[in-house]
């Protein structure tokens, strides 16, 4: 950067220039940079059914994630949803046979999500029409806890 003193008697002649920044400013680059990697944690973090749910506890080891899987939940009123679209009542079985079964004749993981103020008749119904079904490998989920019952 250069700084222009003017003439010996102290006035400018002419106007004065300004020369070109060579330095640029990677502050606010990472200022957004960073506040993007936040929203990209955040939300990679959320569950990804948005159906209320108030999961049991237990101290079971987590359920790992996988693409094919398909998420089954029961609401608090025994609702059933298929991902976040609602099923109608009656309407288990036929939703069941419509869900696409994977490629190389592979079934997919089920991940049955019940809320904790359910029946336990009601919970094992879905999973008798799962089973009826011929979704063999079905996956509960619940909350940790870290106090043994």
């Amino acid at each position: 950067m250069a700084i222009s003193l003017g003439s010996p008697g102290g006035r400018r002649r002419g106007r004065s220039r300004r020369t070109a920044m060579a330095e640029i400013n990677v502050t606010p680059l990472v200022d957004v940079m960073l506040v993007l990697l936040i929203i990209f944690m955040v939300t990679v973090t959320l569950p990804a059914v948005g159906v209320p749910i108030q999961l049991p506890e237990s101290r079971a080891n987590p359920v790992e994630e996988t693409p094919d899987q398909v998420t089954i939940s029961l609401d608090g009123d025994g609702r059933v949803y298929i991902g976040d679209d609602a099923i109608p009542v009656g309407g288990l079985p036929d939703a069941l046979t419509a869900l696409d079964r994977g490629s190389g004749g592979q079934q997919p993981v089920i991940v049955l999500r019940g809320d904790r103020s359910l029946d336990y008749g009601r919970v094992m119904a879905v999973m008798g029409e799962l089973g009826r079904a011929g979704f063999t490998s079905i996956s509960l989920v619940t909350d940790g806890s870290v106090t043994p019952p």
